[in-house]
């Protein structure tokens, strides 16, 4: 039995829509439609994987990995095939995917309630919990939620610059920082999120040095595997690219400003924490999206000196990841390559640079 590989980027925005009739916004269409052969990247010869544009999809697999794929197929074929498939493995989970293969004859879907756990996991209080269990010295800064703008505005007073964010929202989306004040936009933001979403997290503003994540997979047994780091960019808080590299090298990259041990302690807490969390209730791959930052001596977010901390949970992403993409495109480019994704002609690109990149990327 063959696995049904999917690559639905509009998955955040679809999980916190939660309706099984969505229209993904176009950019999020037109990126399914451009880079829906990235799953061939790791899967079997025998498994197929769902596409809008069957040649488009042959044509940019090879490009990008000259060699051929053979089993791409679109929703017009999936109904003839259904019956093969023994699992599906999407990018993620929600309630219009869900939807979108029951009408077209696949029955190895979650159910509804499934589907309903994985969003409730997918909020970004788990993020805030899981926070707070690594938070083992007092210097990771914090995160809350709150459901009125009055708390919003006492925050500002405590921290002066925060970020807000919507529970449910994409990369780059659903998010807010704000400085000194809130305006009447922010304000109406706020309550408007509340009211969808029944309340905001709230972060102190740190000093970003680099953007890095790990990725995961539980095996919804109690089990989560580490897979390696992902070293990324992002451009107004949106994901641009990665470095590929081998773990070794990236560990080397990111030791010059934290120690590995305390990734390592990082890493296995996670893994504990999570997989109590998600026994029962997800099995898949997931990444926590971290950062280097600048702190102070007394251990507060702060540019006051040369010292670097862990922000070890910036985001929690249930669902597969570019870094998961990155972990897998390493194995058949060059260490010190980078992968981004351009868009460019109205079309998104994924590109792999064969030059050594990384000293002057890290």
């Amino acid at each position: 039995m063959a696995v049904l590989h999917i690559f639905n980027p509009e998955h955040d925005i679809a999980l916190a829509a939660n309706l099984s009739n969505f229209t993904a916004p176009h950019a999020g269409r037109q990126l399914r439609h451009d880079l829906g052969y990235l799953p061939a990247v790791w899967a079997a010869p025998e498994d197929y994987v769902l596409v809008d544009d069957v040649e488009v999809a042959k044509k940019a697999f090879s490009r990008l990995m000259h060699r051929q794929y053979s089993h791409f197929i679109d929703k017009h074929q999936l109904s003839t095939l259904s019956a093969q498939f023994s699992t599906v493995s999407p990018w993620g989970w929600d309630l219009a995917l869900r939807s979108l293969l029951l009408r077209c004859g696949v029955c190895a879907v979650p159910s509804e309630e499934d589907v309903a756990g994985i969003r409730d996991l997918s909020h970004r209080k788990h993020a805030v919990d899981l926070l707070r269990e690594l938070d083992f010295d007092g210097t990771t800064g914090c995160s809350w939620c709150a459901d009125t703008v009055v708390e919003v505005q006492q925050a500002i007073r405590n921290h002066s610059r925060i970020v807000v964010k919507a529970p449910w929202s994409s990369s780059g989306r659903g998010i807010r920082f704000i400085d000194g004040a809130l305006d009447e936009y922010q304000k109406r933001w706020i309550e408007n999120v509340v009211a969808r979403q029944r309340c905001v997290v709230i972060e102190n503003y740190c000093h970003k040095v680099k953007d890095f994540g790990m990725e995961f997979e539980s095996d919804g047994e109690g089990g989560v595997n580490y897979l390696g780091l992902s070293l990324f960019h992002t451009q107004n808080a949106a994901y641009t690219g990665n470095i590929l590299a081998t773990e070794e090298e990236k560990l080397e990259m990111i030791s010059r400003y934290i120690s590995v041990d305390r990734l390592n302690v990082v890493k296995e807490k996670i893994c504990t924490v999570l997989g109590a969390l998600y026994k029962d209730r997800y099995k898949g791959p997931f990444g926590i999206d971290m950062m280097i930052v600048r702190g102070s001596e007394n251990g507060q977010w702060s540019m006051a000196n040369g010292q670097f901390l862990l922000h070890p949970c910036v985001e929690i992403n249930l669902r597969r990841t570019m870094g998961h993409v990155a972990i897998e495109l390493s194995k058949h480019f060059p260490s010190g390559s980078t992968m981004n994704i351009v868009f460019s002609d109205n079309r998104y690109r994924l590109n792999v640079a064969h030059s050594s990149l990384i000293k002057s990327l890290t």
